[in-house]
């Protein structure tokens, strides 16, 4: 077990914190519906690393895509500094947290991330996330070694799913996401159908078209949602996160 464990050290390239808890996570949240876990649960298994494979990274926009950053500008997004660009690349520590102009319902996203090599704390290494509708979120955090309670690793829906596995590539590394939304239904300000969404992290299936809660909370239960469309949400969190290659696709509803 020894071995294993430094194993794991010297593939992340992280050194342990000397203060860091021995399980991250809460006894006193409230318990999600339908389900034996509560909201950051300290006992909810962390999810089991696997390598990535390749081919992930640098995937080119579809023509029917929508373009929301290839490198050269953020004209597709509201921020404090949308001049923050730098070799093709865009940190939200810099920006400050960025909106879509445009509103989306169901669809399919692609963004490359990085996390720095560094930490600021062990809770705030690469602390980010991307937002649908403006609230439910998947959650964007160093997690080649887990820090933080399993729902809220990188490629969880936070507070409510872990991830299936952990793919997570080293600190400084491109890592991606592709996400497939389907919107909730709402009918007189009603959800009549939920939410659904599927993630891709590093290529790997990490969410199977769960069926969404609500919008995302910290140490609350999700808040149930009022909207079929919503802005996309670049989160800044007190920490340095790189962003690249990031487009979106509309989804028609099937009939």
């Amino acid at each position: 077990m020894k071995y294993s464990f430094l194993i794991i050290f010297i593939a992340c390239g992280i050194t342990a914190f000397s203060d860091e808890p021995a399980v991250p996570g809460y006894t006193d949240t409230p318990f999600l519906p339908n389900s034996v876990w509560r909201v950051h649960d300290q006992s909810r298994p962390q999810p089991v690393k696997v390598a990535p494979g390749q081919g992930d990274i640098g995937v080119k926009p579809p023509s029917d895509a929508v373009v929301l950053f290839d490198g050269s500008h953020l004209n597709q997004w509201k921020g404090k500094n949308l001049n923050a660009i730098e070799d093709g690349a865009f940190d939200i520590f810099k920006t400050g947290q960025l909106v879509t102009k445009d509103e989306f319902g169901s669809c399919q996203l692609h963004l490359e991330w990085m996390t720095p090599t560094k930490p600021v704390d062990r809770m705030e290494w690469g602390n980010s996330g991307v937002y649908l509708l403006g609230g439910i979120e998947i959650q964007i955090i160093e997690s080649c070694d887990s820090h933080i309670y399993a729902d809220g690793n990188a490629g969880a829906v936070y507070g409510q799913y872990p991830p299936l596995v952990n793919p997570a590539r080293k600190p400084g590394e491109w890592q991606s996401f592709d996400i497939v939304f389907t919107a909730p239904k709402i009918k007189d300000g009603t959800q009549t159908e939920p939410a659904r969404v599927t993630v891709f992290y590093n290529g790997v299936l990490v969410q199977n078209n769960v069926e969404i809660i609500g919008a995302s909370l910290h140490r609350a239960l999700p808040k149930p949602l009022k909207r079929e469309k919503g802005h996309i949400l670049l989160q800044e969190h007190h920490s340095p996160v790189k962003f690249r290659n990031i487009w979106v696709r509309p989804l028609a509803d099937n009939k």
